[in-house]
């Protein structure tokens, strides 16, 4: 938590467009429990009678008249520019009470910005010769905003801070004529009675009458309420202990009893209303040691104090736009503070239920306006400084652990799913949440006695630290995402197995859930690293390798059961572990990327990741297959040795009945075999990029150079290469063991001339046939079949551990990183070098007989490799036609490597027919950007039988068949598609509207 951030940028929003993804909020409750018989209007106009109580004085809520306030401005009193709250926050100035600030210093301290609408168009009123002080005219002076009183020559002035809170408090003219009323009855001859000594519910009581409200039923629900407020506040949640032997409470709640089913008497003579008032009074004035007390206690009590000094907290909301908080916030705060006698409050819980406030504003209008959060996050280093006090009263540690709690829940539910509650335009929302969320759970676990941390903190989160916290919220998503599109593939994959009358039907459909499975599971790691690691990423080091780790771990799940479960065709689970094979291997590549900087290089999350083992699965279940069918065939074999009678199957086939069943056994394991999915060659081979157009230089490029010629700095790539220069072979132990294979096949073939040469020297067996006939003759050999299989063997493991060596263990030398960003400083030299090093390798494995095969094997997958370096080396990759000499020059270097490895093993002319192809590619890089144009436009139409293109025809794609050379129309667009000009990238801007490559300019 030492690297907590306590700011968040009011400017970053979430995109409007987007805002519509965001769920709507309705499970953010009070933390200070639910009072029942009251609602939020009812707090609202209790709020609202404190608050004119006990402002009574001030002008323009019945004290010191409105006029003679503007008056003394006129002639030169000082209006003063508001306050503000805490060390930064607020200072004891006393602000004018009529006439608003210019400026607010609550809101600069806060981070809110003004809100600065016209004058005449705002808060404003008409001045007129009524006096606005007087009960008869208060419906006059308190318009709603920007309205005018009747009458010619009237000045527009301000509304005072009483015209302004009945208008956000939605208080009507008769409720408010009535509580000036019944203040100027109750205090009549005692102006200076404060405002603590006036117990408000029971005054109203006593002063109002029926006759004043619209219909009785309106004034029983608002008898009601003022009891219910007495009941609360005396009976159910007192300020001090309720002693229960106590009459006056017993008799309080027989009266209130009564009033639940018509109203209560509040005349003179009521012999209720003077029970109701004795039992009152005796209540609210008692204290905490049974003394004397100069404060009645009716509204003080936890938690009635809070709900009710809340409802006045949110009157600082405009009511026109909720998400803007009023520029005169610093003068309706400061005559907030004249209710804190009545209320009980004090500055920590003032700057806690603001706090409060403000979150509570930011969620339930939609999370669109993060300046609340912020402002909310502000408060909460208020709220720290006073959590660390050693004077706090029991209730207020009640409400703070209540309220972060509640803060820290609601942000943790968001958190927990997030891919849920987030999207691409909406991720804002949740870098605004994560530094409220570590702020209240540090003030939480440092200043909250005996706070028991949540089931995820205590249980899978290993300790507090941001850093697991983030690590747990990341894994719980991936988790519940994983989950629903689990869920929606299985769903889609049963409703269109119902068309299906297959027997295997059940078999099929998991195998493609698998296989789909698999392909979203790419897609949901590349949005998490695309939209939500680079958020995350402030808080964990490797946020992309602990989502790929998770993810790994989900899929293996599935896959585990997979392949526990049912068994399924051959096919389709090679199908199915193909593509399991292809995520991980992307999800690895995450880790790695992530993990670059770490100081253990990512072991730590990588260990995590329990392989697959694709490759030993693939080969254990053709083993299994093979003997399967070996052991069918033997059993096929056997019973017709013992059931066959040796009759013709028919007078067209004469022949037994058994021969033609061990055939068709025969030929569908045959053909079964060869349809199985298995192709190692092609596994190592990287996946070709799509098709885009190159931009003229890279952003990232233009800004390295431009630093590079201001200060003399190298390109990174040079880096690179430096730390390449101690090379080593790159071969794995993957690949060693398959040169002893082809050393075993070669030694098996050895020992098959002998065997030949010591049956053909024997006189007592016959010579072998002919090849071309049945005719025996002298010189054939016994194993013909088998010298060919052998060889056969031979030529495709050589192949094999050639690709695996230059796709697979070569890859961060040669196709990962050759040309890569700029060609000048990543040439093919560190490459060879490694190369070579593999050469020397492989000749001192692999026996002499063997290595001639081998290295040519090796040379072919070198050139292809060179090939797909060229043509589709993706993104990252981009050539000039100044590029030419270089290429040309390394690809004469990997040449001599072949041709000068050993004695004569290969020979200069095989090297140049194998050369050709990329020879002829080199030079396409040499042409000039008009030529290839011209070359592309006249091969793609032949080829695709088009002739010539006339007016207003456009070029078709040539389809990407791998088998490239220069005069290959695919070819030809490729080059264009790396070219770095403005002409090739109007090109193919213009033919075939390919997309420009991300992050280029």
């Amino acid at each position: 938590m030492a690297h907590l951030r306590l700011s968040i940028s009011p400017t970053r929003r979430p995109d409007p467009a987007h805002l519509a993804c965001t769920p709507p909020v309705h499970d953010l409750f009070s933390p200070f429990g639910q009072l029942d018989g009251l609602d939020t209007t009812d707090f609202r106009e209790a709020a609202y009678e404190v608050f004119f109580t006990a402002c009574r004085s001030s002008p323009g809520f019945g004290g010191r008249s409105v006029a003679a306030h503007h008056n003394s401005l006129d002639e030169g009193g000082e209006g003063g520019n508001g306050s503000s709250f805490g060390s930064s926050l607020g200072s004891s100035v006393k602000p004018p009470g009529v006439g608003m600030a210019v400026t607010s210093r609550v809101k600069r301290a806060l981070g809110l910005k003004m809100v600065r609408k016209p004058a005449a168009g705002r808060r404003t009123s008409s001045c007129g010769l009524i006096n606005p002080s007087s009960p008869s005219a208060s419906g006059a002076m308190s318009p709603r905003v920007g309205s005018t009183l009747p009458g010619a020559g009237r000045l527009r002035r301000p509304l005072t801070s009483a015209e302004i809170m009945r208008q956000q408090m939605r208080v009507t003219e008769q409720s408010d004529n009535r509580l000036r009323k019944t203040l100027m009855r109750t205090l009549v001859g005692q102006m200076g009675r404060r405002a603590e000594t006036i117990i408000l519910p029971l005054e109203l009581l006593r002063h109002l009458k029926p006759s004043e409200f619209i219909d009785p039923q309106e004034y029983h629900q608002w008898q009601k309420r003022q009891l219910k407020i007495l009941e609360i506040g005396l009976l159910l949640h007192p300020s001090i202990p309720l002693d229960k032997s106590d009459t006056s409470a017993a008799k309080l709640r027989q009266i209130l009893q009564a009033s639940e089913a018509k109203a209560i008497d509040t005349g003179k003579n009521s012999e209720t209303m003077r029970a109701l008032c004795n039992c009152v009074v005796s209540l609210a004035w008692r204290s905490p040691d049974g003394g004397t007390t100069d404060v009645c206690h009716w509204a003080d009590g936890y938690p009635l104090n809070v709900e009710i000094y809340n409802a006045l907290l949110h009157s600082v909301f405009d009511s026109k736009d909720e998400t803007l908080v009023l520029d005169e916030v610093d003068e309706l705060l400061e005559l907030m503070k004249k209710t804190w006698s009545m209320l009980g409050i004090n500055r920590p819980i003032h700057n806690l239920c603001f706090t409060w406030v403000l979150f509570e504003q930011y969620v339930v209008t939609g999370q669109v306006e993060p300046d609340l959060l912020a402002a909310s996050l502000t408060m909460l280093s208020e709220v720290a400084n006073d959590a660390k006090k050693v004077d706090r009263e029991p209730v207020y540690v009640k409400m703070l652990a209540c309220v972060l709690t509640a803060m820290k829940k609601w942000c943790e539910k968001r958190l927990l799913d997030y891919h849920a509650n987030f999207d691409k335009g909406t991720v804002v929302l949740m870098e605004n949440i994560l530094p409220l969320l570590f702020s209240t759970t540090k003030i939480l676990e440092d200043d909250v006695p005996c706070y028991i941390t949540s089931p995820q903190d205590s249980g899978e989160v290993v300790d507090d630290s941001s850093g697991n916290k983030i690590d747990h919220y990341i894994r719980s998503s991936l988790r519940n995402a994983f989950a629903k599109v689990n869920f929606f593939c299985n769903s889609e994959d049963a409703r269109r197995s119902k068309c299906q009358r297959a027997a295997n039907v059940e078999a099929q459909k998991v195998s493609e859930v698998l296989i789909r499975m698999a392909r979203e599971t790419e897609e949901l790691a590349s949005k998490e690293k695309d939209i939500f690691s680079p958020v995350l990423k402030n808080w964990h080091p490797v946020a992309v390798g602990v989502s790929a780790v998770t993810l790994h771990s989900c899929y293996g799940t599935l896959l585990k059961q997979y392949l526990t479960g049912m068994s399924p065709p051959i096919n389709e689970t090679i199908l199915v572990l193909q593509r399991a094979g292809k995520l991980e291997k992307a999800l690895m590549q995450m880790v790695i990327e992530d993990s670059a900087d770490c100081e253990d290089g990512g072991k730590s999350v990588a260990k995590e990741m329990v392989p697959y083992e694709v490759e030993t699965v693939i080969l254990k279940l053709l083993k299994q297959w093979i003997q399967e069918r070996l052991r069918t065939g033997k059993e096929i074999l056997l019973r017709s040795k013992e059931t066959e009678t040796w009759n013709p199957k028919s007078k067209t086939e004469p022949y037994a009945h058994s021969a033609a069943e061990l055939v068709r056994f025969a030929n569908e394991a045959v053909e079964n075999f060869f349809e199985i999915p298995v192709n190692d060659r092609n596994r190592v081979i990287p996946t070709l990029p799509p098709l885009t157009r190159c931009s003229q230089d890279s952003k990232f490029l233009k800004l390295w150079k431009r630093a590079a010629c201001s200060v003399g700095v190298d390109n990174p790539s040079q880096n690179t290469t430096a730390e390449r220069n101690h090379s080593r072979p790159s071969t794995s132990r993957g690949t060693q063991r398959l040169y002893i294979r082809l050393n075993t096949l070669h030694y098996l073939l050895s020992q098959l001339h002998y065997l030949d040469k010591t049956l053909s020297l024997s006189p007592k067996v016959t010579p072998p046939k002919s090849r071309f006939g049945n005719r025996r003759q002298l010189g054939s050999s016994y194993f013909e079949h088998s010298r060919s299989a052998i060889q056969s063997a031979c030529q495709h493991v050589s192949e094999v551990a050639a690709y695996r060596l230059i796709f697979l263990d070569s890859n961060s030398v040669f196709y990962g990183s050759l040309y890569v960003a700029d060609v000048a400083n990543a040439r093919i030299r560190p490459a060879l070098r490694v190369l070579k090093q593999n050469l020397t390798l492989l000749c001192a494995i692999v026996t002499e007989r063997a290595q001639p095969l081998a290295l040519k094997e090796l040379m072919k997958a070198s050139f292809e490799a060179y090939l797909m370096v060229l043509l589709a080396g993706g993104s990252s990759r981009i050539f000039s036609r100044l590029d030419h000499p270089m290429i040309e020059e390394d690809f004469d270097n990997l040449k001599r490597v072949f041709c000068t490895c050993g004695e004569g093993l290969i020979g200069e002319d095989e090297v140049a027919r194998e050369a050709e192809t990329v020879e002829g590619v080199v030079g396409l890089m040499g042409q000039s950007t008009e030529q290839l144009v011209e070359d592309f436009s006249i091969v793609a139409c032949e080829a695709s039988g088009m002739g010539v293109v006339g007016a207003g025809q456009k070029l078709p794609m040539p389809p990407t068949t791998g088998r490239w050379n220069r005069s290959d129309p695919n070819t030809i667009l490729r080059v264009l598609c790396h070219r770095n000009d403005r002409a090739a990238n109007n090109f193919l801007k213009r033919t075939f509207q390919l997309a420009k490559r991300s992050g280029s300019a």
